[in-house]
């Protein structure tokens, strides 16, 4: 047992040695730095930056590095470092009203107030391959427009002005953090919108296109999409008020969607809601046509077995770290389980075999007293 441990770590100290090797790749080629990787990358940054809950743009893209761009792998290993961070305080909730918008856009009304500002999207591309990109050393990008100064008004307020879309009532109430406590069903839906940033982009937004093909009974309107910074501010008591921290880039999304009204509520459009760190707006989108199916049962909905409508299914199964953990620990050592799996099957076969043979000699026996007492 000894010598099969340390065989193992000598082993596996071997794994580690060839994944760094993999890592860097050909040494004749420059080494990538992390700062290309935040500049350059700067989606990929967003996405480790959300589902890992920590806004720290080089520690995304070290851990992009380190993980070989394996996006889940860098998730994991931000939520690690973050567990051994201390906390010294919270925030002031982010008024999103005061961003300094660089993406700002309406499905719903042309001409929306403040402006539309179509910023840095691939909306509007052709999606062909440029291989100008292949070229060595890029060419600087002209200069454009600098982010509208803020305040910009919600687009949807102009609806709550006419009573033409569900109230949105204000909660001081301080939310549980899904961060440091295990999430618990039911849940309100400020756990399940925190869930919802945590979760994997590709699973909510499979959800999300559920509900747009009839499995969860909503057809929505992005009612507006912004994308820019915001100033994020903390009180200190031993001053007497709050002082601004810095700044964080923020995707917000808020969707209209139908509603016929029901016994207590006249007819009006109801919300969905989604907001994350960086530029992500899929996953922003993705997140508020989810928050509102699952919002059914407080809505006095019908719950029509939606796979989106399900709070269990959704909000258990769309942290993909949980999910890579649990289906990766099936490569691991499980030669004990198997062993025992396998003389089970081996004495299941045996039983059948005996069964079966003993079956054949009865028959066989039945058969040859039969003939003789036809004789």
């Amino acid at each position: 047992m000894y010598v099969a441990v340390k065989g193992g770590e000598r082993a596996i100290d071997a794994a580690h040695a060839w994944l760094a090797e993999e890592r860097r790749g050909d040494l004749s080629v420059d080494e990538l730095s992390t700062r290309q990787i935040e500049e350059q990358l700067t989606l990929a940054v967003n996405r480790v930056m959300a589902e890992g809950s920590l806004y720290d743009r080089e520690l995304a893209a070290l851990a992009i590095k380190q993980s070989r761009g394996d996006l889940i792998e860098a998730i994991f290993l931000i939520r690690a470092y973050r567990t051994t961070l201390p906390r010294f305080g919270s925030s002031r909730p982010v008024d999103t009203g005061e961003m300094a918008c660089i993406r700002r856009i309406s499905a719903t009304f042309k001409d929306a107030p403040g402006g539309q500002v179509l910023g840095p999207t691939f909306d509007y591309t052709h999606r062909l391959l440029d291989f100008k990109l292949l070229a060595e050393g890029d060419v600087a990008p002209a200069p454009v427009a600098q982010a509208t100064p803020g305040p910009v008004p919600h687009i949807t307020e102009f609806l709550n002005k006419d009573g033409l879309i569900e109230d949105q009532p204000h909660d001081d109430t301080q939310p549980n953090d899904l961060t440091r406590e295990p999430l618990e069903l039911p849940a309100d839906r400020a756990l399940r919108l925190q869930a919802l940033t945590r979760g994997d982009e590709g699973f909510v937004l499979g959800m999300a296109y559920s509900t747009q093909r009839g499995y969860g009974r909503t057809h929505a309107f992005v009612g507006e999409l912004r994308i820019g910074l915001c100033p994020v501010s903390l009180d200190i008591p031993e001053l007497g008020f709050a002082i601004e921290l810095g700044e964080v880039e923020l995707t917000e999304c808020e969707t209209v969607n139908q509603f016929k009204g029901s016994k207590t509520e006249p007819p009006q459009f109801t919300r969905g809601y989604g907001l994350v760190f960086g530029q992500s707006e899929r996953k922003a989108i993705s997140m508020s046509l989810v928050d509102r199916a699952l919002r059914w049962r407080e809505l006095g909905e019908d719950n029509v077995g939606a796979p989106a409508q399900d709070a269990e299914f959704v909000l258990y199964h769309c942290d993909n770290i949980q999910a890579t953990g649990f289906l990766e620990h099936i490569k691991l050592p499980h030669y004990v389980d198997f062993q025992a799996e396998l003389e089970l099957i081996r004495r299941l076969r045996a039983e059948a075999t005996a069964n079966a043979t003993a079956n054949a000699t009865a028959t066989a026996l039945a058969s040859t007293d039969m003939n003789e007492a036809a004789e």
